[in-house]
């Protein structure tokens, strides 16, 4: 039991790390987010400390328009 606490905290603090490098990239700054912006955002939380030792994570997308 005390295993799974200590991973949960563990998980926790990782995600807050990425939050903490996110926002100091500037992400939370546009107001207007699109796909992509989004995803860069979300995977650059789910990296956390790994943006500090180089991964830059971005994401690209393209939604499909809609028929005519």
């Amino acid at each position: 039991m005390r295993g799974t606490s200590i991973f949960g905290v563990l998980v926790v603090i990782w995600l807050i790390i990425g939050a903490v490098a996110a926002g100091q990239r500037g992400y939370y700054n546009n107001e207007e987010t699109n796909c992509a912006e989004l995803g860069t955002i979300l995977v650059t939380i789910v990296a956390g400390p790994l943006n500090y030792v180089g991964a830059n994570p971005k994401v690209e997308c393209e939604l499909p328009q809609p028929s005519q």
